[in-house]
């Protein structure tokens, strides 16, 4: 297993963290004690992260550990420390937490290794609490976080951290790895790719899932039949369901499952006595699973939103004359028609109320009633043409 192998079309940073991480026996001033990876939503920094980690985890710095690379991608080494998000932010607890657990020394590596994967989903006062562990870290730790954007970490972290940038890799890339990853049929891949505008998760989850595939056509075919308010208030309520739906693809079973397993890692056998001393600790197991369930809801009408967009954004260029190959390519028609009927103009109002109801989602805006303010849009460019 090499974790480089997921990475596509980002040949300047791979080659700045491999040189990085080949000169991590202190031979190399390349290795910094903090990395901040930014890049858009699906260029692969989390992957870039992961697969730098292990490279950093090896035994011998510069030589590929197969050993490693596996650990890593499971996330069992003992000496990696990852800060995830299940619910909508990271909590000034968990990230006290890492802070403490990266001032110990490695345990079987060279490196200890924190890898933040939503560096921009931190409270103010989780990130002040990693300000002194980044600033002065313990020699063989190496700090690595991931965000959208520079603009998405305090200042005081980003002047930190040596900055690694992606970029949105080609859909003709992501189609190449779906194929010799997953053995997609390079046709699938490449419309799966466009569709999922090179996100290289989404790209996957679509070439290899057919009730994916099934959601997304039935909200681009919902988005166009949009006529009036009525329509739009429908058509917000069938995308909630289809981002719930999705959300809960952890059903009861999966749930229960996963606590059964929590219980035992704790000496408990499922449907046995709960001692007093761990209840505290399966309260805020189930907390856990319902914050994971709530971030994936919004993750998904964000998800919703994104795609929305991309069909307006075929629909203005269609407007305009753009000859090109649209993202919704298989919708062209539907697109055409409402491109004759808003126009240009109706396809812009659109465009920029879908990005006030992403960023009222994003501040804790109930999602149907920001999709609704933005779809009821959809209906009034139409009729004001």
């Amino acid at each position: 297993m090499n974790l480089w192998d997921d990475i596509v079309g980002q040949t300047r940073a791979v080659s700045t963290l491999h040189s990085a991480a080949s000169g991590a026996d202190g031979s190399s001033s390349t290795l910094t004690h903090a990395w901040l990876v930014t890049g858009p939503p699906g260029s692969g920094r989390s992957n870039l992260a992961f697969a730098f980690a292990a490279d950093l985890l090896s035994p011998t710095a510069g030589e590929h550990d197969e050993g490693a690379h596996r650990q890593v991608a499971a996330r069992t080494h003992a000496d990696l420390i990852v800060l995830g998000t299940e619910g909508v932010i990271i909590p000034v607890t968990a990230a006290r937490e890492a802070a403490r657990r990266a001032s110990f020394g490695p345990s079987s590596s060279r490196h200890r290794v924190v890898i933040v994967e939503d560096a921009d989903r931190m409270s103010e006062s989780a990130a002040n609490s990693l300000l002194k562990a980044i600033e002065e870290p313990p020699e063989q730790t190496i700090w690595i976080l991931c965000a959208p954007s520079e603009a998405d970490v305090l200042p005081t972290i980003r002047s930190r951290c040596r900055s690694v940038m992606l970029r949105v890799p080609s859909a003709d890339d992501v189609a190449r790895l779906l194929s010799e990853r997953n053995g997609v049929d390079p046709a699938l891949a490449l419309t799966a790719a466009r569709e999922a505008q090179s996100h290289i998760g989404m790209a996957r989850r679509l070439a290899t899932d057919a009730d994916a595939r099934s959601r997304r056509a039935e909200t681009i075919d919902t988005a166009l039949r949009i006529r009036s308010v009525g329509t739009a208030v429908l058509a917000a309520e069938a995308f909630m369901a289809i981002a719930t739906a999705d959300a809960s693809s952890l059903d009861e079973e999966q749930l229960a499952s996963e606590e059964a397993k929590f219980l035992r890692q704790l000496g408990i056998e499922p449907g046995g006595t709960v001692p007093r001393q761990v209840r505290g600790s399966l309260t805020q197991f189930r907390k856990d699973q319902k914050n994971r369930e709530k971030r994936g809801v919004r993750d998904g009408v964000d998800r919703i939103l994104v795609d929305l967009m991309s069909l307006f954004r075929d629909a203005l260029l269609v407007a305009i004359g753009v000859d090109e190959q649209l993202v919704n390519e298989s919708a062209r028609e539907g697109i055409a028609v409402f491109a004759r009927e808003a126009g240009a103009e109706g396809a812009l109002a659109v465009l920029e109320d879908l990005s006030i109801a992403r960023d009222r989602v994003g501040s804790n805006v109930p999602a149907l009633l920001a999709m609704e303010a933005a779809l009821v849009t959809v209906s009034t460019a139409r009729a004001e043409r």
